[in-house]
């Protein structure tokens, strides 16, 4: 089945955009489904209000430049401070973005420094942040209400790839970067970065909580796939399986399962807990053989993400193609077509996909099921047991092999 087009928000164009830096490496929605961000190229964020953004695609049905939809949504003076109003920003970062990632407080989440006699900021539970991470190492930390620069963060020396938030609300930001190093920073220490994850024997591609905060998974370039333990900052186990570089990962919402892309042409889905291959997703038939798998770069995977259900992955390979994949079938429900696709992710609420390409978004309509009870009923265990407490309970065998994905 082809996917139903929902919409697509076109940047601007002139001659001098077809140079490098205009690549879309990064699309971003807000938790509350309040924004969608995305990298335009040329160092330029976009923050639009997601509502006004989908109620455009309804009410004209049509293509949206960036410039019509820029003149139907109104633009938030900094000093009118209307944060129960989302507005839409034009950010200039400095530099080309490569990452993006929201976060938001909870202020009875203590936070983990030492020092909290005084901060130079004290984020609040209406506080939404968005880190933007650049060509040059640094990360920068912005108001989404007002669209102001909070925090420039420096301490990568190369690109910084990925950026992920603990969806605790605690404001812990981990960030991946070509210096082959993790960093874990602290924004309700002021920034304050504090653990350097090393382990990765070259680039770092991305990064991925766990639903509780408590795994993080990062890949790069290397075949292997770190699980690292977020109480304690040691790593808990490499998952190896893949055979090309690592780019792309992420948790299913109840942390069951693990999804990563790789270049080998596959999506392989996890079970973190033990390290076993449960899915194989392909891109090329017949699959290439291990001594050919950096071959196949047409059909390399550039990234992959879990829908809000548990019940669907969605990727985006070099092959021109976006495809939507249940977790208990063999082959895609829906594709859809895109030429130079780069990243993907689903909407906060999982009705719509967005797929970045070369400063421009395209959103999708997912493939919409009713789940069942039995699925509903496996999230809520698996949200709150690890595989290990699962097989131990005194269930029928193949309860256990369902609760843990294994049919």
């Amino acid at each position: 089945a082809r996917s139903r087009t929902v919409g697509e928000l076109l940047a601007p164009t002139s001659p001098f955009d077809k140079k490098c830096g205009r690549e879309n490496w990064t699309v971003a929605f807000a938790p509350d489904g309040s924004y969608l961000a995305w990298s335009q190229g040329h160092r330029i964020v976009k923050l639009v209000p997601w509502a006004q953004c989908l109620n455009n695609f309804l009410l004209h049905s049509t293509k949206n430049g960036a410039n019509a939809g820029s003149a139907r949504l109104p633009r938030q003076s900094s000093e009118s401070g209307q944060k129960n109003k989302p507005c839409e920003h034009i950010i200039d970062c400095g530099d080309i973005v490569w990452s993006l990632a929201f976060g938001s407080s909870v202020p009875e989440k203590q936070s983990r420094c030492v020092n909290i006699e005084w901060h130079r900021f004290k984020f609040g539970q209406d506080q939404l942040l968005l880190a933007t991470g650049l060509n040059n190492g640094r990360i920068k930390i912005w108001d989404v209400y007002t669209g102001k620069l909070l925090l420039n963060l420096m301490d990568h020396t190369e690109v910084v790839r990925d950026l992920t938030f603990a969806p605790d609300g605690s404001l812990i930001l981990v960030s991946a970067s070509r210096d082959k190093t993790l960093r874990v920073w602290d924004l309700k220490d002021d920034g304050n970065m504090m653990k350097v994850l090393r382990g990765h024997p070259n680039w770092v591609y991305g990064c991925a909580f766990s639903p509780d905060s408590s795994i993080l998974c990062s890949v790069g370039a290397s075949k292997a796939v770190f699980l690292w333990d977020m109480d304690k900052y040691s790593m808990l186990r490499k998952l190896e399986g893949h055979h090309n570089d690592v780019v792309a990962c992420e948790f299913s919402p109840d942390g069951a399962l693990l999804a990563t892309a790789s270049y080998d042409t596959r999506v392989y889905v996890w079970d973190p807990h033990i390290g076993v291959i449960l899915r194989e997703f392909g891109h090329l038939f017949p699959a290439p053989t291990p001594i050919f798998a950096g071959g196949a770069n047409d059909r390399w995977v550039r990234s992959v993400c879990f829908s809000h259900d548990g019940l669907h992955v969605a990727s985006l390979a070099d092959d021109k193609m976006v495809r939507f994949w249940r977790i208990d079938e063999e082959y895609p429900v829906q594709v859809a077509p895109l030429n130079n696709g780069l990243c993907c992710t689903f909407s906060t609420d999982g009705s719509v996909l967005a797929a970045g390409q070369d400063g421009s978004v395209y959103f999708w309509a997912t493939p919409r099921q009713v789940c069942s009870l039995q699925h509903l009923c496996r999230m809520a265990i698996r949200r709150v047991m690890p595989t290990s407490h699962v097989q131990n309970l005194p269930i029928p065998c193949k309860v256990v092999e369902f609760l843990c994905y294994q049919i």
